[in-house]
């Protein structure tokens, strides 16, 4: 039974042994079941973190089996899932996955015994990451000078990794607070939990978490990083984007700095998995991810195993990353009440609460608005506005309130109608460094 070290994430598994496509006969025997269970069942009793979970999990599965509640199972897929299911039903832990993977599996013995597939298999892993680079899907600044991270897994930390990384965290290095959106993060390496937490730490190392290893009965520690390249940031506020997809290492990130006091929270409730573990092949056609550890917080001396880990602020996961826009804006606006260069952060909250609120204009009071402006432009079509100017590009007008209208391509710049007596009379320019220009109706 040859083991895959794979941390916290399940879902690595089909980057490391799948295959692009199962051609293999997906039919199985009764013998091939009985061979199956038995090799899962010493799997568990050996390796899980729980030894009486693991004992429970193996009795209920030979149970079945001698019940034969496996018999009219035809499909290995099916029976993969299925004892998936059972095992989880004892176990509450939706780390454990057994699958069925006869290709990768192959492909995974050969690089063992093959330097040439050994580096074919390395070769392949690595297109992967860099395909999907190393987890970090969107960096972006947004209105407001808030830095946003779309963060879609935590990779082992190689050069390639860790320079995307650094990468990423320099490029938010000017920002006035920060987004690290986990919504749709399924876990990875604690090895980069460590370094992306170490940018917002200063170089005083900070006690992250504990691991449990069943095979060693040891703990190891997690500590912060005494050097990163770049720029630290640990004043920085931090707002961290949460759902019920959020799993593993991702909910380990969120609870390490919820417990630190070190940011806010925002979301769902996440899935609740906190056992770190790896893939350990069963059969020629079987393999199943066992966890072999726990985490062990330094602060609660416990972690979010079934339970998950809970926002601060809690709303739906498709509503998280305007929530954290107001609130990092509503902050900032009144950290600096008083000084200059708060009219971007009041444009920027407009702009957002626009969004989570949308106006509705008859289209009477639309249409009164069409006419030519000196070179400005506005024309009614399909029950909307839309702005040109000179011949340029055209733009649908969005309503922020009856008489101002923002352009989503344009988040710079906004129009205001201006009205004399009943009268629609001109149009306003506004632009988010403060300054306006204006044209007077010249003609419908």
């Amino acid at each position: 039974m040859k083991r895959i070290r794979i941390l916290f994430l399940p879902f690595l598994v089909g980057m490391v042994l799948a295959c692009p496509a199962q051609n293999n006969d997906n039919s199985i025997s009764d013998q091939e079941k009985r061979q199956v269970v038995d090799s899962i069942s010493t799997i568990l009793e050996t390796s899980y973190v729980f030894p009486e979970t693991a004992l429970k999990m193996s009795d209920f599965l030979k149970t079945q089996l001698q019940d034969n509640n496996y018999a009219k199972i035809k499909g290995a897929q099916e029976f993969a899932q299925k004892l998936t299911e059972d095992i989880q039903s004892v176990s509450k832990d939706l780390h454990l996955r057994v699958r069925f993977d006869p290709e990768g599996i192959a492909r995974r013995r050969n690089a063992e015994l093959s330097a040439t597939d050994s580096v074919a298999l390395a070769e392949r892993q690595l297109r992967n990451n860099r395909r999907s680079n190393y987890g970090f899907r969107e960096v972006k600044i947004l209105d407001g000078n808030i830095g946003y991270l779309n963060l879609s897994g935590f990779f082992g930390v190689d050069k390639e990794a860790g320079a995307a990384a650094a990468a990423t965290m320099n490029f938010l290095s000017n920002t006035d607070a920060l987004i690290i959106d986990l919504r749709r993060n399924g876990g990875g390496s604690p090895a980069m939990i460590q370094l992306i937490t170490s940018y917002l730490y200063g170089p005083e190392r900070v006690h992250l978490n504990n691991f449990y290893n069943r095979a060693n009965d040891e703990q190891t520690q997690t500590w912060t990083l005494p050097y990163v390249p770049g720029k630290r940031r640990p004043d920085v506020p931090v707002y961290v984007l949460t759902s019920s997809s959020t799993f593993s290492a991702a909910e380990e990130f969120s609870y390490n700095l919820r417990n630190l006091e070190r940011a806010t929270l925002i979301g769902e409730v996440t899935g609740g998995g906190a056992h770190p573990g790896g893939t350990q092949i069963a059969t020629e056609r079987f393999a199943i991810f066992v966890p072999d550890g726990r985490a062990i917080n330094p602060i609660t001396q416990t972690n979010w195993e079934g339970t998950g880990v809970e926002p601060h602020i809690k709303v739906p996961a498709e509503d998280a990353l305007e929530t954290a826009k107001l609130k990092a804006l509503e902050m900032l606006l009144q950290k600096n009440a008083g000084q200059e260069g708060t009219f971007f952060l009041q444009w920027a909250m407009e702009g957002i609460q626009s969004q989570m609120e949308p106006v509705t204009v008859n289209q009477k009071t639309l249409k009164s608005y069409v006419g030519h402006y000196g070179p400005r432009k506005i024309h009614f079509k399909e029950g909307t506005l839309y702005y040109q100017r000179e011949g340029n590009t055209e733009y649908q007008l969005i309503p922020m309130s009856q008489n101002k209208f923002r352009i989503a391509e344009v988040p710079a710049f906004r129009i205001e109608m201006l009205e004399e007596n009943g009268k629609v009379t001109g149009i306003k320019g506004l632009y988010d460094n403060g300054r306006t220009d204006q044209n007077t109706r010249t003609g419908k």
